[in-house]
């Protein structure tokens, strides 16, 4: 066995992050990390891909895994970022359940537990957002959901302010096991540096465009080089109209112009290193719904373990 700080041995624990779309997952899962490694936006179904969060403390050593929002697929990415969820809850040792503070549980809050039942995980309950409801509306949460399921412990947040944010973290800590780290303990996530700049570019899209022209848009990296001072890098967006292409680089090129600075300037605060950016939008017609797209863009059910 491993040993961690003072002789100690190493632990571990391998936690789902669920919920529907928009409710904080990813929000939570960076502000446990103390670092950003998952978008962020008010869009629903921004994250797409199981994403991997580590955070090393000690001797404990947390590998958070963020998922898509669940949500009825209505193409085959729908259904890729659907069975991301499964094969995340499959590997998982514990889950975080995330729901909006103040509601009562869904259809798709119900479905969730079930699979947690199914499954025989234990799981915490996250009730974000308590800054957009009252106690009494809290308690009432609180309880519908104690009567469908035997949480770990339930701990109300507003993972945006950092609201007891530390409170969910301890929690987890609960669920953690005496083994030998998977993770080296100075990263963050298992993302390669290719995949955060496309990630970050995407976020980018997601805030500046309107609502549904984003979610048919792909970034990938084509050419991504490191030099002494500078990092170069191109990348193409992908839409699926001619009409979106339009809209993406606005007149005068003026909309991928904004686009690009903010991913710029996250991308060096990231890197720690300037940056060169370099951005092209082609159009893929119905490539949410095509095989060798989703493929080529990263999006391949058959690497889902």
């Amino acid at each position: 066995m491993a040993e961690g700080e003072k002789g100690l041995p190493t632990r571990t624990a391998f936690i789902a992050i669920i919920g529907r779309p928009n409710v904080g997952k990813s929000t939570l899962m960076n502000a446990m990390l103390g670092e950003k490694v998952a978008i962020v936006s008010h869009k629903p179904q921004t994250t797409r891909n199981r994403i991997t969060g580590i955070f090393t403390e000690g001797r404990d050593q947390f590998v958070f895994l963020d998922t898509p929002g669940i949500h009825r697929p209505k193409n085959k990415l729908g259904s890729f970022m659907m069975k991301s969820v499964s094969s995340a809850l499959g590997g998982a040792d514990a889950a975080i359940l995330i729901a909006e503070a103040g509601y009562p549980a869904g259809d798709t809050e119900k479905r969730i537990m079930e699979n947690l039942k199914r499954a025989g995980l234990p799981a915490i309950l996250v009730l974000n957002k308590i800054d957009l409801t009252d106690r009494e509306r809290l308690a009432r949460t609180i309880t519908e959901y104690a009567a469908l399921y035997d949480f770990a412990a339930v701990v109300p947040t507003c993972a945006e302010k950092g609201k007891n944010v530390g409170e969910v973290l301890d929690e987890a800590r609960k669920f953690l096991r005496e083994s030998v780290w998977y993770f080296p303990d100075d990263i963050a996530t298992d993302q390669s540096e290719r995949q955060i700049a496309a990630e970050v570019i995407r976020e980018k899209i997601l805030r500046t465009l309107s609502d549904e022209i984003p979610h048919g848009t792909a970034v990938v990296i084509e050419e991504f080089t490191e030099e002494e001072s500078i990092i170069r890098i191109r990348a193409e967006i992908f839409c699926e109209k001619q009409s979106h292409k339009g809209i993406l680089v606005g007149r005068g090129g003026e909309t991928l112009k904004r686009i690009g600075t903010y991913a710029r300037e996250d991308l060096e605060a990231f890197f720690g290193i300037k940056v060169y950016l370099n951005l092209w939008v082609k159009v893929k017609e119905k490539w949410r719904d095509s095989d060798a797209y989703l493929h080529s863009f990263g999006f391949d059910p058959k690497d889902l373990t």
